[in-house]
């Protein structure tokens, strides 16, 4: 059971929040959303810090509800979002 629940690598995980990062920037700017416009939205106040989450810098990454946020501002539903970034792979 143990190898079950263990087996995803902090590697893959950092490698997801960056094919995330990636997706959200690319569809940001086809919509031509500034980051500052994009980060007020969701509900963070930093621009920097949107930044550092689109970006993947700093060990900063979107959360869940950031993921649902940006979805519903970019008109997509999460189903597509997460088959868009898994072609990304």
């Amino acid at each position: 059971m143990d190898e079950i629940l263990s087996n995803v690598t902090n590697k893959e995980i950092q490698e997801h929040y960056k094919l995330i990062s990636s997706y959200v920037k690319q569809q940001r700017e086809l919509q031509q959303i500034s980051q500052l416009q994009m980060a007020l939205a969701i509900g963070i106040k930093s621009v920097a810090f949107y930044s550092n989450c689109e970006n993947n810098k700093n060990g900063k990454h979107f959360n869940v509800e950031h993921i649902y946020k940006i979805c519903k501002i970019l008109g997509i539903s999460l189903r597509d979002f997460y088959y868009n970034v898994e072609k990304l792979d």
